[in-house]
Parts: C-alpha cells; structure tokens; sequence
C-alpha cells in the first residue's frame, strides 16, 4: 500500500525501489528499509506513509560517493546499505528459499544463461554483453585449498 501511494505521489509512473524489514533492537517493533532509483523529497515519502500507528519516517542520505560517481555506484551504495540489513536473523523459521527483501514488480533481476567451451570464454560473452570489462574478478583457481566446484564472480562498475 505505501509504494502505490508513494508512486501515485510522484506522479504515477513506474517506480524501482528495494526494501527489507528489519526487527528493530528495543521495543518499537518491525520497520522497514528500502531505496529508490530517484530523489523524492521526504514530504512525499511522509504522505504515502501516514497511516494511523504506522510510525515515523526518517530519511538517511546514502552519500560520501564522489562527484560523478554514476547511477552504478549510487546504486552499489544503496544495495551495500540494504545488504547488512538482509544478513540479519529474523529470529524465527522460514520457510526455505524465502527471501528476506523485495523489489518493485517488473524490477527484478534478469538472468541470463551464457554458455562456452571454457570459463574465459563465458566471461568474454558476460563482457559482450556488459559492454565493458569486469572492474574485479575473482576464481577459485586462485585459492590453492578449493574443495567446492569451480566459481567464478565478475562485476562491472
């Protein structure tokens, strides 16, 4: 209910945004963390909020990026603040596979099947298809002890 008063209060138009509940540490109970792709000032964020005992809204801007940065390293930012936030124990069972944040509707990743004769020949494809090439990689073939299956992690600033 929020997220389509907060969109009908910026207009309407289709609106990416994550979010993840938290249990706060005293006794206020539940609340919730979520980022937006745009600016909205907190005006519009309080009116899509206020629900009789729904609480407060407080507003932490996501800086310290340099001049610049790009909607790639906002959104970096972003996902690093919400990250610890869905680390975190809800101290109770869930049912496997449950994910503990959410995206808006038509927003969610893409995935993506590559397939190739050999690991750099799956990363030159990933590269295609970036644009770019990976600002860090990773391997387990650089780890001299790997007991899993071969890994690899790329990513693209």
């Amino acid at each position: 209910m929020f997220f389509r008063a907060l969109r009908r209060g910026l207009g309407g138009s289709p609106l990416p945004y994550v979010w993840v509940p938290e249990w706060h540490k005293t006794d206020h109970g539940l609340h919730l963390h979520f980022a937006i792709g745009r600016y909205v000032p907190r005006s519009t964020i309080k009116a899509a909020w206020d629900v009789p005992g729904a609480g407060f809204v407080h507003i932490k801007l996501l800086g310290d990026l340099p001049v610049g940065s790009g909607s790639v390293a906002e959104a970096r930012k972003a996902a690093g603040y919400l990250g610890k936030y869905v680390t975190k124990s809800f101290d109770q069972e869930r049912p496997r596979g449950l994910k503990r944040y959410d995206v808006a509707e038509g927003f969610g990743p893409k995935f993506r099947r590559l397939s190739g004769r050999s690991a750099d020949e799956v990363v030159d494809k990933a590269c295609s298809l970036m644009g770019a090439e990976p600002s860090w990689c990773w391997s387990s073939r650089e780890v001299e002890d790997w007991k899993g299956a071969p890994a690899i992690a790329v990513r693209w600033s």
